[in-house]
């Protein structure tokens, strides 16, 4: 395979909701350890997210939502290299230093050319920027994952959207969800697979079927769900 082998690795409800609601301060991080009934179990989701790659891919919107742009304190060193996907972009100079002290390597894509990561490479030796053009082509980002920095293995923690794109273009081989026992709702709080809605029967090939691997329940009626992909 000329790619890392890629989990989707998320923490979801049982409606399939990876957000508490539409707005920024709404989070699953932030929000469920405040809910009883959700809050008993949320460590075993922590915990195995510990397990995971060693190769980590997110976006500028997820880190820039949990608060990486405010945070002053040196982060603990972890042996994972970021790959963060950021064009609008989301993230600033303190929050690219932050994760930049936090991770082995931070890869951060983009298709901004004004992104203030162009000008902090001085500043950290492990930054390494990488631009695309108008859209960001992910089979050849992760060939380059795989050649240039020697993924072998990559997971995959992103929102809805890329999350989507990444399935239909076949680069998920694996799914790995941790079901918390709670129905959100809301049409437009984000899902584990949101993007483009399918709009005509010539288009069901976009549909992944999947394999499944285990199903094993967890304490505090948390569920952990385990797929291959049929790809």
């Amino acid at each position: 395979m000329h790619r890392p082998k890629s989990t989707l690795f998320m923490l979801m409800s049982v409606d399939g909701k990876i957000s508490t609601g539409d707005a920024d301060i709404m989070d699953v991080d932030r929000n469920f350890p405040q809910i009883n009934g959700l809050k008993e179990g949320l460590q075993q989701y922590y915990d195995l997210e510990q397990t995971t790659d060693l190769f980590s891919l997110n976006t500028g919107c997820v880190f820039a939502k949990v608060g990486c742009n405010e945070k002053t304190d040196a982060p603990a060193k972890l042996p994972v290299t970021f790959v963060v996907i950021d064009n609008q972009p989301h993230l600033t100079k303190q929050g690219i230093s932050y994760l930049a002290k936090k991770a082995k390597d931070l890869i951060l894509v983009t298709t901004n050319k004004e992104h203030p990561v162009f000008s902090m490479q001085e500043e950290h030796a492990n930054l390494h920027p990488m631009l695309y053009a108008e859209r960001v082509d992910f089979a050849d980002l992760f060939r380059k994952l795989k050649i240039e920095y020697k993924a072998d293995a990559l997971t995959i923690q992103s929102g809805g959207t890329l999350n989507a794109t990444l399935v239909r273009a076949g680069l998920i081989d694996r799914v790995l969800l941790v079901v918390a026992p709670a129905l959100i709702g809301g049409n437009k709080t984000a899902t584990l697979i949101d993007g483009d809605s399918l709009h005509a029967p010539d288009e069901l090939s976009k549909i992944k079927t999947l394999e499944l691997i285990q199903a094993k329940p967890l304490d505090n009626s948390y569920l952990l769900l385990e797929y291959r992909v049929k790809n």
